[in-house]
């Protein structure tokens, strides 16, 4: 079991009448790679804005390798040690990407970390090339394809070299050939350890890549948290927190029954 790295304890959040998220309890440890189910608006996305810091929860704690995160202490000296560790990609990267050139935008989290210049201009050549996308670095971002600014977004949040990589919905609007990127990417940031939390709608990168998956219900509570195989097979508890869905139809007097996920297949009703 690698160390703790985030502890939350009866997390909630809520703006006005309404309910994001109703005590949420979990750890994850070093170098686990966790998935975060849930159907749209049941509060993966401000969970993960929690868990780094750009929101703060209403109710409840979270802690990193021990220490609580809250606005006090994101004041002192915790920050640097918290957001050097800890990297956010947003679903949309046009939300992340705000520098002029593709060069600047992967060196300024280096810059703000006070790494050398040296030491910043071999980081960003090593990822833009690890990334493919080289090519691109004095192009500025809002040019760029949608897959092209993902890469970018990304090459902005290893630059600090986190331990930690949260990230929200990684294959939205992603095309076929970028994904299969993103996942060995993703694979072979696993392979070296680095904590990787995810939320998404995308159950067969789960079932890649993830050793845990924590579902999230409609009531905006945890409602499973194990192993992703084990929770991937549970046909009846992805049906109920609206992850998965059934419809039916007639062909004469057979009934079929279809399953949308990873139960894509016909149950038949005489």
């Amino acid at each position: 079991m690698g160390q703790e790295v985030f502890r939350l304890s009866e997390i909630g959040y809520s703006y006005g009448e309404g309910h994001a998220l109703k005590g949420i309890s979990f750890t994850a440890v070093q170098g686990e790679s966790l998935g975060i189910l849930g159907a749209n608006g049941s509060g993966k996305s401000t969970l993960l804005k929690i868990m780094n810091g750009l929101v703060f929860p209403t109710s409840g704690e979270m802690r990193f390798s021990g220490e609580a995160v809250s606005e006090e202490t994101l004041k002192g000296p915790f920050q640097r040690c918290f957001r050097e560790r800890t990297g956010f990609v947003f679903p949309e990267p046009d939300v992340q990407l705000f520098s002029p050139t593709v060069f600047d935008e992967v060196a300024f989290g280096p810059l703000q970390i006070q790494l050398s210049e040296d030491e910043v201009e071999r980081r960003v050549a090593t990822l833009l090339e690890m990334l493919g996308i080289a090519a691109l670095k004095d192009r500025p971002p809002y040019t760029l394809s949608s897959g092209e600014k993902k890469k970018v977004a990304i090459a902005s949040v290893l630059a600090t070299n986190p331990d930690v990589l949260l990230l929200d919905e990684p294959t939205n609007g992603l095309d076929p050939r970028t994904q299969v990127w993103l996942f060995e990417l993703l694979q072979g940031l696993k392979d070296l350890k680095k904590t990787i939390i995810m939320a998404t709608h995308d159950l067969s990168l789960v079932g890649d890549l993830c050793d845990r998956v924590i579902v999230i219900g409609e009531d905006h509570g945890v409602v499973a948290d194990g192993p992703a195989d084990k929770i991937l097979r549970d046909k009846d508890l992805l049906l109920k927190a609206n992850i998965i869905h059934e419809h039916t139809h007639r062909h004469g007097d057979i009934i079929h029954m279809h399953s949308h996920g990873p139960f894509g297949t016909h149950d038949e009703h005489e």
